[in-house]
């Protein structure tokens, strides 16, 4: 057992959020006014069977961890050492090789972030942006949407983000590492070693349960372009078998509902959840996976599978078929 399943299996968060929060039985679960919005009526729910709480006013939620990160303002490091304390549970020290991945771990998700406003302000800013911008509108999106999601443009340059990311401080290995730039074979003299992954594309943050962007789909602008949709490579934040987008967003709808929604698509997400359907979320450019299925295995046990009628549909939706059942004993519902 690692040091984090330890201290959550020694933490009742019932009883850690019951410090500050005055809690009231509520079936199984327990009810209290939310700590972080004003509320006169309790929407603050704990879940002891999940070990976790969500407040159906304001969307937060999460785990005891999550819990002392918002409440206390520290990073998840520091939440470990917190709960352990409490715990009685003793850290080792990390060794050399974790402190590194930790710190790796970190600037990467910067040069993420970094990105994604790079990214959204040729969006809404850039020149080059009115295409995407014009796209989008064609597709129905409104810009509250837009901006929900941080939709962004890639500009139709070589080199745009990764001048714009030198400029911020960020070295060349670390933006090869995060996926963003691709390391020229055959750099001329005097040219840049590396060039832009992302080039006049429209552009999807993609981002893990806490809401941090830790990679990117860029769908073509021309239609000479190929392939029509470019995610992220495998990076150590990124890897799109064990990814769904749009969970960040969509994972306190499908507590509250009890049933998830897979699409094919980002689009299909996005629009989705324009129109209320918060509950809907997609993998990226690939099959179903196993992963796919335990993240979701911790937020319900039904999931909707609502792929295109067509034979490559048909036969997406057989293949996701078989992997929930391999996976795990769940409810099935096909649409």
């Amino acid at each position: 057992m690692s040091a984090i399943e330890d201290v959550k299996s020694r933490i009742d968060i019932v009883e850690l959020i019951g410090q500050t929060v005055p809690l009231k039985k509520a079936g199984r679960n327990f009810k209290g006014l939310c700590p972080f919005h004003q509320e006169r009526t309790p929407s603050f729910i704990v879940f002891p069977e999940s070990q976790h709480f969500h407040c159906f006013g304001c969307g937060a939620s999460g785990d005891a961890f999550a819990w002392v990160m918002r409440t206390e303002n520290v990073d998840f490091a520091e939440a470990l050492r917190i709960l352990a304390r409490r715990a009685g549970v003793v850290l080792r020290p990390p060794t050399p090789q974790e402190q590194e991945s930790d710190r790796l771990r970190r600037r990467l998700l910067e040069i993420h972030a970094a990105a994604a406003r790079f990214f959204q302000n040729q969006l809404l800013y850039g020149e080059g942006g009115a295409g995407a911008r014009g796209y989008l509108e064609q597709r129905g999106l409104t810009p509250e949407t837009i901006a929900a999601f941080g939709l962004g443009y890639a500009p139709d340059r070589w080199d745009a983000l990764y001048s714009h990311l030198r400029e911020k401080g960020y070295g060349d290995t670390e933006l090869s590492t995060a996926g963003l730039v691709v390391e020229r074979e055959r750099a001329p003299a005097g040219e840049r070693p590396y060039y832009d992954r992302f080039r006049n594309r429209l552009i999807f943050p993609i981002r893990d349960l806490q809401g941090q962007v830790i990679g990117f789909g860029g769908r073509a602008l021309a239609e000479e372009q190929q392939p029509k949709y470019l995610n992220s490579p495998q990076t150590p934040l990124f890897d799109k078998s064990a990814v769904l987008y749009g969970l960040d967003r969509a994972a306190a709808a499908i507590r509250r509902e009890g049933r998830v929604i897979l699409v094919e698509g980002y689009f299909d997400v996005i629009v989705a959840h324009q129109y209320g359907f918060e509950n809907v979320v997609a993998p990226m450019g690939t099959a179903l996976t196993p992963a796919h299925v335990h993240l979701l295995k911790r937020l319900t046990r039904q999931i909707y599978l609502a792929l295109d009628a067509d034979a490559a549909g048909a036969m997406a939706m057989q293949r996701g078929v078989e992997v929930i059942q391999e996976a795990m004993d769940l409810s099935l519902i096909h649409i």
